[in-house]
């Protein structure tokens, strides 16, 4: 079996819930740590699939951050050979960077609980099989994407609706569903409003787990269908 290669850009923003799903299923990952040095493969030959994570740098900023320019070359070669690809805040826009998508500072940005809401396309999409019209969501993002030439939007929100896209096989969440408690208190637990944001977690989270585990066995469900038929 062919493995899944993590792209992670900083030490806060790991796999959290996604990672606890990877460990019940025994799914083998191996995450580079790009915010480290750590570099990642030129080819895709040997993955069966690839998650990027998310981070607070901004995805048009390669010359302060190299690595971004590798991140992007490698996810243009895993689009355009429809290897299964989620990409996570940070990694939709660079998704949507790949694939010739303008990616730039959103009119609004969007910060804690939050809902977005699946496009009639987004309801029969494979990843979204199952999941409610209405997903429970963590927001923390400063910028915003177009929707590539090819793609399709499969989610959307009132202050941002560009907040799900498919290209091929590859798919871009803005927001995060990977959240989980021990992330929230790091991210937002000196802000103003964190100590609501994180008090409601144990409010939330059955629904919001569940939501999480709905899409992430979809996308499972997605790279053993192109294991199968050798995508």
């Amino acid at each position: 079996m062919r493995k899944i290669l993590v792209i992670q850009h900083a030490p806060a923003e790991g796999l959290g819930t996604l990672g606890n799903f990877f460990e019940r299923m025994q799914i083998p990952a191996e995450i580079v740590r790009v915010y480290q040095g750590e570099k990642l493969p030129r080819s895709v030959r040997k993955l069966q699939g690839v998650v990027s994570l998310g981070g607070p740098m901004s995805a048009f900023e390669e010359k302060q951050y190299p690595f971004l320019a590798e991140e992007r070359l490698l996810l243009q070669k895993a689009v355009d050979g429809d290897l299964p690809v989620l990409g996570i805040c940070l990694g939709a826009q660079m998704i949507a960077h790949a694939c010739g998508g303008a990616v730039f500072r959103a009119p609004i940005p969007e910060r804690g609980w939050g809902t977005v809401d699946l496009t009639v396309k987004g309801r029969q999409d494979i990843l979204f099989h199952g999941a409610p019209t209405g997903i429970p969501v963590v927001q923390w993002h400063g910028d915003t994407f177009e929707i590539p030439y090819d793609g399709t939007l499969l989610a959307t929100s009132r202050d941002c609706p560009n907040q799900a896209f498919r290209v091929n096989n590859a798919y871009g969440l803005q927001f995060h569903i990977e959240v989980d408690r021990a992330m929230m208190s790091t991210w937002f637990g000196e802000e103003r409003e964190g100590e609501e944001w994180i008090r409601s977690f144990g409010e939330k989270e059955a629904f919001y787990r569940s939501t999480a585990d709905l899409i992430y066995a979809n996308f499972l469900d997605l790279l053993e269908i192109c294991w199968v038929f050798g995508t």
